[in-house]
């Protein structure tokens, strides 16, 4: 079965050798997610308005 005109065969000949990019994408992306909830967490923007965490003031 061909995908977007890829035979699967050819799609691993591809694919194997941007593993490693892949990889790190997805590490730098979990990297990006882990501080950017660190930081809706912290002091200063606990209770900001565009923090969707934020406790509402009774709105």
């Amino acid at each position: 079965m061909a995908w977007f005109g890829i035979t699967p065969s050819r799609s691993s000949r591809l694919l194997s050798p941007l593993a490693p990019f892949f990889a790190a994408g997805a590490v730098i992306l979990y990297g990006v997610n882990s501080a950017q909830n660190a930081m809706m967490r912290s002091d200063e923007w606990k209770n900001d308005a565009r923090n969707p965490n934020a406790k509402s003031g009774g709105h």
